[in-house]
């Protein structure tokens, strides 16, 4: 078959059915409604006042904007990765401490400036993604997240053994490491924040580019019906390799910053799943499954949930819990998808609208 008669059945409505509440229906291609050029440039304005967050903000507000950064970016790339490729890894926390790892690595053992090092974090970061992806796209289901979830572990042990980078104890960025991105503190702070703002904007950038591109054409036939989209000539397996490989890329960079952020890196908090996987699957849930403006939206709602919550102690995991089980048998579709984001204002569409 014909790349064109692939790309013509994977734009035409899949009969497969749709899971109810974990994969939703594709996005209606009826025109949007007038809010929806407010509604950019609303969008416009807050992608402005985010990015020069360090001109305006006190400090607090600067470390949660740089928080949101960091999660947006992982919400972005995990959505990307099971709701259009349909692979449910709870082992992103993997590459998060690789790209972590990595930057320490060449910076403090390498002498490479912190910012001339996230190129080789990125191509360190793709080459675990591809034999990672070669291993566990091997398994379907459970058994891919299981899977997934047990090489983020081996790599957390294995990280232990090695003393130079801080052993099971970890280890912080030194002086001389950080002189690299300014002399002064408000000089570095700036740079580690738009360094973490660009990394972010990459990531839902690159999001909508790719859906919009033939291979997002692959994906979208991909969700609906691995079966199906075989079927009519998609290359299932080497589409799922490019975005395990390019997501693990991605999520690296991503790594990278937390540890700029941090200003130090240990295994434990590296390579956690409840900080780096269990929070960005509840923010997906929480702002819109299948869409690019659902996991910003959830990002956001979670910093804010957090910081009214975090006085309560044990009772801050049960109200998320709580609030997540609300979501998922109320709101199918996220909030994003329960204000009608997709179909009334969608600020990144991701279809191609053919011309009247």
């Amino acid at each position: 078959m014909s790349i064109d008669q692939t790309l013509t059945a994977a734009r035409a409505p899949s009969l497969a059915p749709t899971v109810p509440g974990i994969v939703p229906s594709a996005p209606s291609a009826a025109r949007p409604s007038r809010a929806v050029l407010p509604a950019r440039i609303a969008a416009a304005g807050l992608v402005v006042a985010l990015a020069t967050v360090p001109l305006w903000a006190d400090p607090s507000t600067q470390r949660l904007a740089g928080e949101f950064t960091v999660f947006a970016a992982l919400a972005t790339l995990w959505n990307l990765l099971a709701s259009y490729g349909g692979l449910l890894s709870v082992g992103q926390q993997a590459f998060v401490g690789i790209g972590g790892f990595a930057l320490y690595g060449l910076s403090v053992l390498g002498g490479v400036p912190l910012l001339a090092a996230l190129p080789l974090v990125a191509l360190i970061g793709l080459a675990f993604a591809v034999p990672v992806a070669f291993l566990s796209l091997r398994l379907s289901g459970p058994y891919f997240a299981i899977g997934t979830w047990a090489i983020a572990e081996v790599l957390r042990l294995a990280v232990m053994l090695f003393p130079a980078l801080g052993g099971g104890s970890g280890s912080s960025l030194p002086l001389d490491v950080l002189r690299t991105l300014g002399e002064d503190r408000a000089s570095r702070s700036l740079a580690i924040y738009e360094t973490g703002f660009v990394i972010a904007a990459a990531c839902v950038a690159m999001t909508a580019l790719l859906l919009r591109s033939r291979w997002g054409l692959g994906l979208r036939a991909l969700r609906d019906s691995e079966v199906a989209a075989e079927s009519v000539g998609v290359r299932v397996r080497p589409l799922k390799l490019l975005l395990f490989s390019l997501v693990g890329m991605m999520t690296s960079l991503v790594g990278a910053v937390v540890v700029m952020q941090k200003l130090r890196v240990a295994p434990d908090p590296q390579f956690s799943v409840v900080d780096w996987t269990a929070f960005v699957i509840f923010m997906v849930v929480l702002g819109g499954y299948g869409t690019i403006e659902g996991p910003l939206l959830g990002a956001a709602l979670f910093l804010v949930l957090r910081e009214v919550l975090a006085d309560y102690g044990a009772a801050y995991p049960i109200v998320l819990g709580l609030i997540a089980i609300g979501v998922t048998l109320k709101m199918k579709d996220g909030l994003w998808g329960a204000l009608g984001g997709p179909r009334r204002w969608p600020i990144l569409p991701i279809l191609r609208r053919p011309p009247a």
